[in-house]
């Protein structure tokens, strides 16, 4: 594998993160809103994601179905995460960004883990497969009128 190859994965996968987290900060806002957690949003969102990561990231194909897994995994990680520091912050009176520096990553992945119902985990690998399955796809040609 040379250089250039490499480098196009490595961006290709930072990408990706980075897609998720969009995703995931989204996902926050109905969450916060509705004061519950929301996981059959992992469908819609594994579907954005899917197709995000084949048009933009890389071709439809084996890898794009990887990476869009793992841009469906990354944003369920995510809103589960915030949705602890949410409610940290709220108990506690701190802010948002305050509560997140304080309690750190281990912490608020204990009590995303305590807050979640094993029900939770099927929708997320439920999103996570449709994610795959929408980025392996290529994309239907468009016929005329």
């Amino acid at each position: 594998m040379n250089a250039r190859v490499a480098f196009s994965w490595l961006f290709a996968v930072l990408s990706t993160v980075m897609l998720g987290l969009a995703a995931g900060a989204v996902w926050m806002v109905p969450t916060l809103y509705m004061q519950r957690p929301l996981p059959w949003l992992a469908l819609p969102a594994g579907w954005l994601l899917g197709k995000a990561i084949r048009s933009w990231v890389r071709p439809a194909g084996t890898g794009a179905a990887l990476l869009a897994a793992l841009a469906a995994l990354t944003a369920a990680l995510y809103v589960n995460l915030l949705t602890a520091a949410a409610r940290i912050a709220g108990l506690m009176g701190l802010g948002l960004i305050d509560t997140l520096h304080t309690a750190g990553f281990g912490l608020l992945l204990q009590l995303a883990e305590l807050g979640s119902a094993p029900a939770d985990d099927l929708w997320y690998a439920i999103g996570m497969g449709l994610a795959a399955l929408t980025a392996g796809r290529a994309a239907r040609a468009k016929t005329g009128n």
